[in-house]
């Protein structure tokens, strides 16, 4: 066979042969590649309807001819491949990866050089790649940009957020194509720190849908030594195209051969649900690259954070206008009285995460700086192992170990990213000898060294830097305001969350809109789990502060259900602790729900409308179901096929009130119990803003069932 696939090869090349045509797995998907006048271009195919028409591809090289023109096909190789592999941690115990390759070796006549352009095709979309062998008449050499076009078919419906070299922490507007010049100016809400760089620019991962019904999602994989890529649409002919984040100097990559770009992936179905069960871009990925994973393990965590968040405590110890790292003397000054992260309110959260089952307790803010840390572009800000005078470190951490829980380190960057690596290897063993194992890493404000931006190169190698150096000292990370994920997570599956979005904190922030979280997953989740900090209790932001008036934009049971549709090895329970204690009984779903899961069912998905999702604990027979629903709520009609026939189960449900609404009646629930089976059915409705949450029990035990009725 292999004599036969050369053979075939040769021919092929030696017929001049141009046009190349791959097909899924399943037939539904077919991909043509060609070169047409010196350029490479391609299109994709879905069930005979046009997902991507003739696009072009290639790079555009600083003080060199580009690599985009004046190339022939010099040869053309397929081949399958169909494994199935185990994640330390994720939606299901096994993914399958199984595609028909491409690849295409490309010539430029005139030069000599050699470009490879890698083509897998999957069931459910397509990811590809150049690839530059090392030669003679290629070795380094600088990207001024990348040309990959993706042609729309039409002007579709685009869930999207502004492009941005900075932050990606905005609300997605939904709107057709031709819409989003209109809109943008009014998308470019105040960050922080925020590049936006054209009036058509949107970020990946960019999900569509088309006015004959197919869901569409672009995005990129393995995001390694490159730069972020986004997209800058051409709004007269439906054509996106590659924009990558520059460096401080405009240039957008350096490169040595042999090297190649990240995977640029397009998915498509005409099923929403089987977007979000896309395996894709964790497929393009590396395997895991570490032998032993026993320290990786997933987190459902509390923490000192939301009530700094609301502006009723605050990080700072002291209100001194300026401080200066080794100069301030913190003993000699008179404290705020507002600093949340001392230690006898840390053992309160210690104690209720002991008494609750919680296996961690973030602490933000114990570390001495945060006095006029933001956005003072400062260098040396923080030294990540000096705490303030009211944090004893190894008091609370000789605490939490009595009690069976271990602290979450914090380590605010101010953007200082030189400043950080200066003291990654110190700050890194200082966890490990104070009983540390995971880190909730953040970059805010515009990077140090200046000029670098968010989500460059640089940065992006920063960030696989700070993880690979973390897993030296068994630490997981948790990365906040750094490049998007990209499916990593296989192959360093310590980056076990990260944020790269706009989450909860926002509501206290003015609110995020209520179909926020029914299009995350379609968008942001593509690449890899969300540290988004669901579990808000109470709505009203004033009653923690005053002087705040922002409100949840969610139903409570609602934010119940997003510890099942926002996946994420993950979770926190994000709330202040006391706002807990009028509602133990809706809290108990969080104590119950699980954070690895064995098997994941996508039941219900309209990108902006709703998502239902069912998923089964790693090695148990327990189901925990979500629904999160937009402004208008939604009506369900569930099965339960997926249980184990034979078996009854005690299920739980937490839902809306028939009077609950996210804006005026946000905390009315009802819990009722009852026996499932899987011949069961069940009719549930979510709030505008709401959703509901099921815990399904198998029963062990005839007596738990005493007394229960059938749902």
């Amino acid at each position: 066979m292999r004599r036969l696939q050369i053979l075939l090869v040769c021919l092929l090349a030696a017929a001049g042969l141009k046009a190349a045509e791959l097909k899924s797995p399943n037939g539904n998907l077919v991909l043509q590649a060609d070169v047409k006048d010196g350029c490479p271009v391609y299109r994709l195919d879905y069930k005979n309807r046009p997902v991507i028409k003739e696009s072009r591809l290639g790079l555009e090289v600083k003080n060199e001819k580009d690599l985009r023109s004046d190339f022939r096909i010099a040869e053309v190789h397929t081949s399958a491949f169909d494994e199935t592999w185990q994640p330390v941690w994720g939606e299901v115990k096994d993914i399958r990866n199984h595609y028909n390759e491409l690849a295409l070796t490309l010539e430029q006549e005139e030069t000599g050089r050699t470009m490879i352009i890698r083509f897998r095709l999957y069931d459910d979309g397509v990811g590809f790649r150049y690839e530059f062998p090392q030669q003679p008449n290629l070795n380094y050499f600088v990207i001024k940009e990348e040309h990959t076009q993706f042609a729309m078919a039409g002007d579709h419906k685009a869930f999207w957020i502004p492009g941005d070299y900075d932050t990606q922490e905005y609300s997605t507007v939904t709107s057709k194509l031709s819409e989003i010049r209109g809109k943008m100016e009014a998308a470019i809400t105040p960050n922080s720190s925020q590049t936006p760089f054209s009036p058509t620019g949107v970020q990946t991962s960019l999900m569509m849908k088309s006015d004959d019904g197919l869901y569409i999602n672009i995005h990129e994989a393995a995001l390694v030594d490159y730069a972020c890529m986004h997209l800058n649409l051409d709004d007269k002919n439906m054509v996106f195209e590659s924009w990558l984040t520059p460096d401080a100097i405009g240039d957008k990559g350096y490169m040595q051969a042999p090297c190649h770009s990240p995977w640029r992936t397009v998915m498509v179905s005409d099923d929403a649900r089987e977007i979000l069960a896309s395996k894709l871009i964790l497929n393009l990925n590396d395997p895991c690259v570490y032998e032993d994973v026993s320290w990786i393990k997933p987190v459902k965590y509390i923490g000192v954070w939301w009530e700094m968040i609301t502006g009723k405590s605050s990080w700072a110890y002291t209100d001194l206008p300026a401080v200066k790292l080794g100069e301030t003397d913190y003993t000699q000054v008179k404290p705020n009285g507002k600093h949340a992260a001392h230690t006898e309110h840390v053992k309160k959260y210690i104690d209720f995460a002991a008494e609750h089952g919680f296996d961690q307790v973030l602490v933000e803010g114990w570390n001495i700086g945060w006095e006029d840390w933001f956005g003072k572009t400062k260098d040396y800000v923080f030294d990540f192992v000096t705490p303030y005078p009211d944090f004893d470190v190894q008091e609370l951490n000789q605490y939490a170990a009595s009690k069976g829980v271990k602290l979450m380190m914090h380590h605010e960057t101010s953007a200082s990213v030189r400043n950080y690596e200066r003291h990654l290897d110190t700050a890194y063993k200082f966890m490990v000898e104070n009983g540390y194992n995971a880190v909730k890493s953040g970059y805010v404000g515009n990077i140090i060294p200046r000029g670098e931006y968010h989500y460059g190169q640089w940065l992006v190698n920063h960030y696989l830097y700070a993880v690979k150096k973390a897993a030296d000292y068994k630490i997981m990370v948790n990365a906040h305001e750094a490049v998007r994920p990209t499916g990593l997570c296989r192959t360093y599956p310590n980056l076990i969350g990260n944020e790269s979005a706009r989450g909860t904190e926002y509501e206290a922030f003015g609110g995020s809109n209520p179909d926020h979280t029914t299009i995350l997953p379609f968008t942001r989740l593509m690449g890899g789990p969300m540290d988004y900090t669901p579990g808000i209790f109470e709505m009203r932001v004033s009653k923690a502060n005053p002087d705040n008036h922002s409100f949840v934009h969610s139903t409570l049971a609602r934010q119940l259900a997003l510890y099942v549709t926002m996946y994420s090895p993950l979770q926190m329970a994000a709330d202040m602790i006391e706002n807990y204690e009028p509602y133990m009984d809706a809290f108990q779903f969080i104590k119950d729900v699980a954070v690895d899961w064995e098997d994941s069912r996508y039941l219900e998905a309209e990108p902006g409308d709703y998502i239902t999702v069912a998923r089964k604990a790693k090695g148990t027979n327990n189901w925990f179901i979500g629904c999160t629903a937009d402004e208008n709520g939604h009506r369900s009609n569930l099965t339960f096929e997926y249980l184990e026939p034979g078996k009854k189960y005690i299920a739980t449900v937490y839902a809306d009130a028939k009077d609950a609404h996210y804006e005026h009646n946000p905390q009315a629930y009802t819990i009722r119990k009852g026996i499932l089976t899987n011949k069961s059915k069940l009719t549930l409705a979510a709030a505008p803003g709401g959703g509901y949450a099921i815990s399904v029990i198998e029963v062990t035990n005839p007596e738990e069932i005493k007394g229960l009725k059938k749902l």
